[in-house]
């Protein structure tokens, strides 16, 4: 009998397993350690702290234990036994520096090894766990559902800010109010205001808090030209536009600017310290109205550039021969802000323009922190600023973060920096970076929190939901429904995350950089200027949101909801993803989901730091458990076109034949249901029938 089952292994298999007539099959499927409470004991832990590390087996399965790391290889203790599981526990005694560990497994003569990739023959140190002495991220953040707000087009709350018709030049062009709050975005669209500000957003805020929304992130609120305001004019002051506007600037005309004859109101809005102050009041109001309902709110730091518009450069003239502002850069090789910019040899002034711009736009001029450490310590103080009395905002979102500085020495040094600020100001204030590609370096514990979560979720969410990259401009057959590709995207690009980094990394589905998730269920590709904004409303699949939503809502992360989304918006990549929030015109049945959801997600612990453990996988199908020492959450989707039935082993998140299993909720393409549906547990699995593009959370 035990030949019969060797020979229908894979080769793979063949290699990892010990066969002896006197020995059990070593079973992989019971293996288990991770960095959460559960497993590492304190999960963030102090330096010179002793941790206790543990590994799971099946009962009565392995002869030896051992835990690897550094020089050390120290044979584990078992601990405890229940009904499944040995429990083996082993100590780490931290210096100040990160270690990296791993397990050794013994039958017999046999030996394999375990990490985050799972078995293998060989030691592969890529996946080791890592533990960063001293690294806590906020207990708040962990699991948190955050709620992303682009301003101008969330809520207009006060008319007498708005930006108007021809009140400055941006980019060569006139700025334009658009009076319809339903008019989709124009492909240039840059300077096109719709009128959403904060107290707009103050007067929304009960409606977050129904939700469930525990975070509000805020893309910029500075005074800055563009709807956009990732081209800051002024980092100590929030725009006007957003905020109140005390003195208005009439009507005057100032044919005397070179740049901008139509300029003079929008100085007289954006410089006069009387709107300035009103403006940041308004700004601490907000906060003190989110705090006061049990929310938490973080701001976007753009660190890396500035705008043309910025007083220090000030190419368009907004400063000149104001006696409070001193000359900018643009204008005077003698301005105190010379060195806060790259300017090139041959210069000539006034109006150089022979300076360093981010990705070489001129509008974008990068900051030269190498250059000036004026400059350096004046950004140290922002990022304390904002999130000290009387802001007290709780944390940053940190734009194109990896760019900052001219090299990556550098780049670490800043953040190094920025960390020690931000913390000494509010140690429980989250850093949380944007960031592409491999994070690991920045991930160490000593410069950012964590980051906006694209390699490991929203990249392999939408490719095997939906087979579209993220700004709908690509699709690939071979990876929509691949779930073998999910799994092991997902298996290493997490592999570089501290696990307190993760269970803070921002999970999105959509944000103001890429398509509308609920666009990119209709499988197209396409952008608003080739296509037109209508096509990405068109034969969207609300069952393929839905599961979505369900992965986001169970996934390990902080879920983030970009405006609009719970309410049915489509869109196309930027500009089209910027349509305003579609008040009066909800989809309410995707709010509804929304809400019942997300209070699934808060209601149990293990959904926000709980453990996490591949179950389950074929075609289009992927299940996954979710578990602490007292909850035990299956979450299964099904994402192909047709009904499917499939065994998910349940055991191996510790539910045994005695427990029933109940739905939590099930969605599909037309409803969702509460039903309180069981389960019975049989030889360790559980059978389910899900209907096409469903997903179900189940509890036991």
């Amino acid at each position: 009998m035990l030949h019969k089952t060797y020979e229908k292994l894979s080769k793979a298999q063949k290699l990892l397993i010990y066969i002896d007539y006197n020995k059990p099959i070593l079973d992989e499927r019971a293996l288990f350690s991770d960095g959460t409470k559960e497993y590492r004991e304190p999960s963030e832990p102090n330096v010179n702290e002793t941790v206790k590390v543990r590994l799971r087996t099946k009962r009565d399965n392995v002869d030896k234990t051992f835990l690897i790391y550094e020089d050390n290889k120290i044979e584990l203790q078992k601990e405890k036994s229940d009904e499944l599981f040995d429990y083996y526990i082993g100590e780490i005694i931290l210096r100040d520096k990160i270690i990296e560990y791993y397990f050794e497994i013994n039958i017999g003569d046999f030996n394999c090894y375990y990490n985050k990739k799972g078995i293998s023959r060989e030691p592969n140190h890529h996946y080791n766990y890592r533990i960063s002495p001293g690294f806590k991220t906020p207990d708040w953040a962990k699991g948190a559902v955050f709620y992303q707000i682009f301003v101008d087009r969330f809520y207009n709350g006060d008319e007498s800010n708005d930006v108007v018709d021809d009140e400055y030049l941006y980019v060569e062009k006139l700025t334009r109010k658009i009076n319809d709050w339903k008019q989709y975005p124009d492909a240039d669209s840059v300077r096109d205001f719709y009128g959403g500000d904060i107290k707009g957003i103050i007067e929304k805020l009960d409606y977050l808090n129904d939700l469930g929304i525990d975070v509000i992130y805020l893309n910029p609120i500075f005074v800055s030209p563009s709807n956009h305001k990732y081209d800051t004019q002024d980092y100590d002051y929030v725009d006007p536009h957003f905020g109140v506007i005390v003195n208005d600037g009439g009507d005057v005309l100032d044919s005397s600017n070179p740049y901008n004859e139509y300029a003079t109101k929008y100085i007289i809005r954006t410089t006069n310290k009387e709107n300035l102050e009103a403006s940041n009041k308004l700004l601490i109001e907000l906060i003190n109205e989110v705090h006061s309902r049990g929310m938490r709110i973080i701001l976007d730091g753009v660190f890396n550039h500035c705008g043309s518009f910025n007083k220090w450069l000030d190419r368009e003239n907004i400063y000149k021969n104001q006696d409070e502002y001193d000359i900018g850069a643009y204008e005077s090789k003698d301005s105190p802000y010379n060195n806060f910019f790259h300017f090139h040899s041959k210069c000539e002034w006034p109006n150089n323009t022979n300076y360093d711009g981010w990705w070489g736009y001129e509008t974008l001029p990068k900051l030269n922190y190498e250059g000036s450490e004026k400059l350096y310590d004046y950004i140290m103080d922002i990022g304390k600023k904002w999130i000290s009395p009387p802001f007290n905002a709780d944390g940053w979102r940190l734009d194109v973060a990896a760019d900052l500085g001219y090299s990556k020495d550098f780049n670490h040094r800043f953040w190094r920096d920025f960390r020690k600020a931000v913390k000494s100001a509010k140690e429980d204030a989250i850093i949380l970076a944007e960031h592409y590609d491999d994070y690991k370096d920045w991930l160490l514990g000593d410069q950012w929190d964590t980051i906006m979560n694209y390699d490991a979720f929203m990249e392999p969410v939408t490719w095997f939901l939906t087979g579209l990259e993220k700004h709908s401009d690509e699709y690939k057959e071979e990876l929509l429904n691949n779930d073998r590709a999910f799994f092991d995207v997902m298996t290493h690009n997490m592999r570089s995350f501290l696990t307190s980094s993760l269970l803070t990394a921002m999970n999105e589905l959509s944000n103001h950089d890429h398509s509308r998730f609920l666009t990119r269920t209709n499988h197209k590709i396409g952008r608003t200027n080739n296509v037109g904004p209508e096509k990405a409303n068109e034969n969207v699949n609300k069952g393929i949101m839905k599961e979505a939503v369900v992965i986001q809502m169970t996934w390990q992360g902080a879920p983030t909801i970009y405006y609009g989304d719970e309410a049915g918006q489509c869109g196309w990549t930027d500009p089209d993803n910027r349509r305003t929030y579609p008040w009066g015109n909800e989809d309410e049945e995707l709010i509804r989901f929304h809400k019942e959801v997300i209070r699934i997600h808060k209601k149990y612990t293990a959904l926000r730091t709980g453990c996490l453990k591949y179950l389950h996988s074929e075609w289009g199908i992927i299940s996954y458990g979710r578990w602490n020492d007292s909850e035990k959450l299956v979450i299964a989707v099904n994402n192909n076109n047709e009904n499917k039935t499939f065994n998910i082993p349940v055991w191996e998140i510790g539910v045994t034949d005695s427990c029933e299993m109940k739905q939590i909720i099930l969605t599909t393409q037309e409803d969702i249901t509460t039903e309180a549906k069981t389960f019975q547990v049989n030889q360790g699995k559980i059978e389910l029938t899900l209907p096409m593009y469903s997903a179900i959370i189940i509890s036991g």
